[in-house]
This record gives structure tokens, C-alpha cells and sequence, in this order.
């Protein structure tokens, strides 16, 4: 692809502006939310979709999320259960996505939704999205702001590092603070988690008042974001579940062990650690980290996150 000159952009009125009129230009833009930072283009125009997926280098029959900056807007383009309904208005705006049937009007490229007829929709909870939303006035496709299937961005930096020159403008809004994508949920045959992620599968439960189906974990056949088998990697292999540690590796720890060289918590607190996940990862490949062995970590709440993130960065990769 044509190298582009990457601008750096701030939180002033004049630079959210800039980067409304870059997306409404049919450019790429990359702004943080509380999840991740986000690679934004114009969800209506295939053009801008498509830069999407060549500047990440994006499997195109691997669907994006649309942003949007309101429950209303999201009732424009997609039609809404009363089940949906409730989930949004317990947790939107958050770190909750929605897998919802798509208007036949919606006017959303059909690259966002590698040709189904759903669409996964979000309305974030970061008051940077949310002033760029209300900016551009539609919808913003994107997803995580990082190479295809490597580590998620959370701060301007890592962003930069990955796709510097092959995006038009990053919005430096600072660190993520949730530091893992949405928990996504599809309703087809009923309520089914189809990613866990920064909203713990009970709680959604708790509010639906029964429990989630689960969808195949990981596969090649994606029905909504974030279900390739590998994702998320790092450069060096990554062991899971290590209660010691092999010649040649680093630890990469969790709660009170010996020997980590990073420790996502160690007071084993399961939100500080997903905060501190992807930003560690950074750090190993920053250190050129060619063996990286992690501390088991429990698998409810953020955990089951955390366990889906460093379960698909430990994946066989082609």
C-alpha cells in the first residue's frame, strides 16, 4: 500500500475535528476507547472499510464492530430485541458489544459485515470515542489498531509502532483503562457469548437472569470479531499455565511467584491485570522476549477474558 504520513492528534476541539474530517474524507483514524485503541474509518463507504483491512492486514471475511454514539443510533441501523434492549441499557455505554440483525436500509458496507446479515455494534464508554463519535456524526468502523492477529494497542505508542505511515491520524488519548476488548453477545438461538472480554460473562447473566450460551471458542469461520484461533500474539512463543520456569524463557507473572520478570497483578486482582495485559506484551516483544512462559491466571470474571486473549496468543500460527 502508498506509505501515508501518520498525524498526531490531541484531545482539543480543533483536533477531534481534524479527525472527524479525516474519517468523513475516508481516512483512517486510530482513537482510544476504554477497551483498546480502535482503527476508525467511515462504516458506509467500502473504500474506507477496505483500507481497514489492507493497513491491518485484515482477513476480509473477519467482521469489524461499527461505534456508534447512542442507543438511538444503534436502533437506526439494526433492529433490537427487548433481550438486547436490556443488555444496553445496563451496560452501554461500555465494553459491551451486540451481534443484532442489520436493517436492510442501514447503508453499512458489506465489508463490515464480511457479508452476513448482522452486525456487531458498540457504544463505547471513553469520552474521547464519544466526542469523536458525536464529531462525525455516524458510523465509525473499528477494529483494535494493531498489525492482524498481534498484540492490541492501548496507549498511542503501540499504535504507532504498528501501523505508523499506513494510517492517516492517530488521537493520543492516553492509556486505555479497561486494557481488554468488549465482551461480545449474539442472540441467534438465544443469548450466546460469542467473545469474553471487559464486561465478566456473570454480570451479563445476571442481567439477562439466566445463563449465556457459549459459541466455539475459536475458529476460522468467524461469526463475529475476535474468534480467530490465533490472535493477539506476541513475537516470541508464549506457554501457558507455568508454575515454573524453563532455560530460555521469561515469566510473565500473576499473584505472588517467583522469578517474573512483568506481573500483571501481584495482588492478583484480575482488573489490574487486564488493564496490564496487552501493555506487558508490548513489553516482551519490546525486549525481544523469544520464550515467554505465564502464570496461571482464574478463569471467572476478567479472568475468562484474560485466559481468551493469552489462549489465542499461544496458538499455532501459520
Amino acid at each position: 500500500m502508498t506509505p501515508r504520513r501518520t498525524e498526531m492528534l490531541g484531545l482539543s476541539a480543533e483536533d477531534t475535528r481534524r479527525a472527524a474530517d479525516i474519517l468523513a474524507a475516508g481516512g483512517l483514524v486510530a482513537f482510544p476507547t476504554e477497551t483498546v485503541y480502535g482503527l476508525g474509518a467511515d462504516a458506509t463507504k467500502d473504500a474506507a472499510v477496505a483500507a481497514i483491512y489492507a493497513a491491518k492486514g485484515r482477513p476480509s471475511f473477519n467482521p469489524l464492530i461499527v461505534h456508534l454514539q447512542d442507543v438511538a443510533a444503534v436502533a437506526r441501523y439494526c433492529e433490537v430485541s427487548p433481550e438486547a434492549a436490556r443488555l444496553a441499557a445496563t451496560f452501554w455505554p461500555g465494553a459491551l458489544t451486540l451481534v443484532l440483525p442489520l436493517r436492510r436500509d442501514a447503508g453499512i458496507s458489506r465489508l463490515v459485515t464480511a457479508g452476513l446479515d448482522t452486525l456487531a455494534v458498540r457504544v463505547p464508554d471513553s469520552s474521547v470515542a464519544q466526542a469523536l463519535l458525536r464529531a462525525f456524526g455516524g458510523p465509525v468502523a473499528a477494529p483494535s489498531a494493531n498489525p492482524s492477529g498481534r498484540i492490541s494497542p492501548t496507549s498511542a505508542a503501540h499504535v504507532r509502532a504498528g501501523l505508523d505511515g499506513r494510517i492517516d491520524a492517530i488521537v493520543d488519548g492516553g492509556t486505555c483503562a479497561v486494557g481488554v476488548e468488549s465482551t461480545i453477545v449474539g442472540f441467534d438461538g438465544g443469548a450466546t457469548l460469542l467473545r469474553a472480554g471487559g464486561i465478566p460473562a456473570e454480570a451479563i447473566e445476571a442481567c439477562l437472569g439466566g445463563p449465556l450460551g457459549r459459541a466455539v471458542e475459536a475458529t476460522d469461520n468467524p461469526v463475529s470479531p475476535g474468534q480467530l484461533l490465533s490472535h493477539y500474539a506476541p513475537r516470541g512463543a508464549v506457554r501457558l499455565g507455568a508454575t515454573t520456569v524453563e532455560p530460555g524463557e521469561v515469566l510473565l507473572g500473576f499473584g505472588h511467584v517467583e522469578g517474573a520478570l512483568l506481573n500483571l497483578s501481584l495482588n492478583g486482582d484480575l482488573t489490574e491485570a487486564a488493564a496490564n495485559l496487552f501493555a506487558m506484551l508490548h513489553q516482551l516483544d519490546q525486549m525481544g522476549a523469544e520464550h515467554i512462559a505465564v502464570s496461571p491466571v482464574p478463569n471467572h470474571g476478567l479472568g475468562t477474558a484474560i485466559n481468551d486473549r493469552l489462549t489465542r496468543a499461544a496458538a499455532p500460527r501459520d
